[in-house]
């Protein structure tokens, strides 16, 4: 075996490996209900009693959740109440259901093409299929479909948190005389799970470029042809 052909094979090695990891890392954040982690403020109390200062923490209460549901601390000045609650059905009314199950179902994609990915790079580094979509031109789909996939879900969950106010709408659920006011919020784990496997995902595109495969859609040069044949004969 040639030098260019254990490079290649080592190169396609790691970024399977990658591939795997990204796609292990991606099912557990979409399971995991650490997606986010903020602190509603029970403003009707709070305002009945004029709090403020060291009586403030006495009205914060705690909110942590993913994708399927969570865990709220509800705290309005008489002590705390855990409660648990699911997206699906109870919330489906109050959210926007059309973004939250989108990025249930990109973040699916993202697992189910990480690891065909896998498969793909394993397949070419012990073999030459070229010219065929398992080829080169696969693993770079599969990356592409990847990192399309994780950015979708970041600005979908970003936007659904943020302009939407996710964490509010969820306070507020079933709530008659209090209203909930988002006092801090932050994203967890799980969201910034997401984003390393998008950025991984874009390692493995340049990874797969070391390995000597063009980009698609770029005409490659003699001397690059020539050297894909020398590789063929080892």
């Amino acid at each position: 075996m040639g030098r260019p052909r254990r490079r290649r094979r080592a190169l396609l090695c790691a970024a399977g490996l990658l591939s795997l990891a990204g796609a292990l890392g991606a099912a557990a954040a979409l399971g995991a209900p650490r997606w986010v982690r903020a602190a509603p403020l029970c403003r009707t109390g709070a305002l009945l009693v004029n709090a403020s200062g060291a009586e403030l923490p006495l009205f914060l209460g705690e909110l942590r959740y993913g994708l399927f549901g969570g865990q709220r601390l509800r705290q309005c000045g008489l002590g705390g109440r855990a409660l648990r609650f699911a997206f699906f059905p109870d919330l489906l009314r109050v959210i926007p259901a059309s973004i939250h199950v989108s990025v249930i179902v990109f973040c699916v994609v993202l697992v189910a093409a990480a690891l065909v990915g896998t498969g793909f790079f394993m397949y070419n580094a012990f073999g030459s299929p070229y010219e065929a979509l398992h080829g080169p031109a696969g693993l770079y789909l599969c990356s592409f479909i990847c990192g399309s996939c994780g950015c979708l879900v970041l600005v979908l969950f970003s936007s659904e948190v943020k302009v939407h106010h996710l964490s509010e709408k969820i306070a507020n659920f079933k709530e008659g005389s209090f209203t909930f006011k988002t006092h801090s919020e932050q994203f967890g784990s799980s969201f910034w799970t997401i984003l390393v496997c998008v950025l991984v995902h874009l390692l493995n595109a340049i990874l797969i470029r070391f390995a000597g495969f063009e980009f698609p859609f770029s005409k490659p040069t003699d001397s690059a042809a020539s050297a894909g044949g020398a590789d063929l004969m080892y």
